[in-house]
């Protein structure tokens, strides 16, 4: 019998359930129905995830009486934006949908944002359940109610806190994406054994080429832990007052860089795990964590198949400005999380002298 694993997401009457199975995607419509769905759903995808899975998930929902209306959408972070959230809500208005109906997010991280998002404001609030089809979807963005789409000057600068109604992950789903999402996924992994569970980095370290090989039981391990992990730190610090901001590892730099690529030579894993290794050798360099621990991240960010360097097309100058755009700048000033051990994390500001200091000695080595 294919196993169940469930993990709750506590936030009173906001909570709900993960729900993580193998095969779970077939199940779907009889998912629905257990929840009492019923009518019209909203099925939001991107052409890609459409050609594999589209036409089954609509069979089965159709199979226990609801009625899927498809909205498929260009893939890619550069959906991510107003326009791509209107033509949503142009469907929604046009298919005469209510705030008592339901909307489904059937893709990766970019789907998910912008169909949680969608829903938050459509008649001010329709319930949604996502179903991620991303190894980065299925142990970060789908979990925790962040809901958004881009700004030209930054990265998810327009959104909202808005949590799904459930999380429904398959992971047989996953292999079905390309090497590069899959490598580019494993930063976010790494990022939970760095912040909150050293036996989980430990894990990661053992098991990597399993990993990569996408052995099943492996993978529903990876998944499993990393949402426990997010569901413990969302359930805490719902909008990221405090304790949230620990999962901003690795994406102060991160998002700099995916930002000045246009979204496109770099995709969010990717610079995410640039971002892991770049901002412990920043936590080093301020003597907040040993180079031991350095050398450890930067390790299984390679051993992952990702890139650790620090990107030389982009001067200091521009790399900060882009920092300053970001969501997570308090007060004109870039608030950063540093290692001090595997495991463990601190918040603090980061000064531009401090940063350019920095980067003159890194590009020097």
């Amino acid at each position: 019998m294919t196993p169940i694993f469930t993990v709750p997401v506590s936030l009173a009457e906001r909570s709900y359930e993960i729900t993580i199975r193998a095969g779970l995607l077939e199940k779907l419509g009889s998912e629905l129905k257990r929840r009492a769905v019923k009518g019209k759903v909203a099925v939001v995808t991107d052409r890609r995830v459409a050609r594999h899975y589209l036409k089954n998930v609509s069979e089965t929902i159709k199979r226990h009486g609801i009625e899927p209306v498809p909205i498929i959408l260009a893939p890619g972070e550069r959906s991510k934006t107003l326009k791509t959230v209107e033509s949503v809500l142009d469907v929604l208005a046009r298919h005469r949908f209510e705030r008592s109906s339901l909307l489904l997010a059937l893709g990766g991280g970019v789907v998910g944002d912008i169909a949680g998002f969608a829903a938050s404001i459509y008649q001010r609030g329709m319930s949604y359940i996502q179903v991620p089809t991303t190894l980065v979807a299925q142990v970060d963005s789908s979990v925790g109610g962040k809901t958004g789409v881009d700004h030209r000057l930054g990265k998810n600068l327009i959104g909202s806190f808005f949590q799904p109604r459930a999380v429904l992950i398959d992971p047989l789903v996953l292999r079905t994406l390309p090497t590069r999402e899959w490598v580019a996924g494993l930063a976010e992994v790494i990022k939970y054994g760095i912040i909150a569970d050293e036996s989980f980095f430990f894990y990661l370290q053992r098991y990597m080429p399993d990993l990569l090989n996408q052995v099943p039981r492996v993978v529903s391990t990876v998944v499993k832990r990393s949402c426990e992990i997010k569901a413990e730190v969302v359930s805490a610090d719902e909008r990221e007052s405090d304790r949230r901001r620990i999962l901003n590892y690795g994406h102060t730099i991160g998002h700099a860089l995916e930002a000045l690529s246009g979204y496109q030579s770099l995709v969010h894993g990717e610079a995410v795990g640039i971002g892991l290794v770049q901002e412990a050798d920043l936590a080093c360099f301020q003597g907040w964590c040993s180079h031991e621990v350095v050398e450890g991240i930067r390790r299984i960010v390679k051993a992952a198949g990702l890139n650790d360097n620090m990107p030389r097309r982009w001067t200091p100058s521009k790399i900060w400005k882009a920092m300053l755009h970001d969501k997570k700048v308090a007060g004109g000033r870039v608030i950063g999380v540093w290692p001090s051990r595997i495991g463990e994390v601190r918040m603090a500001p980061l000064e531009e002298p401090v940063f350019n200091r920095w980067h003159a000695a890194s590009q020097t080595i």
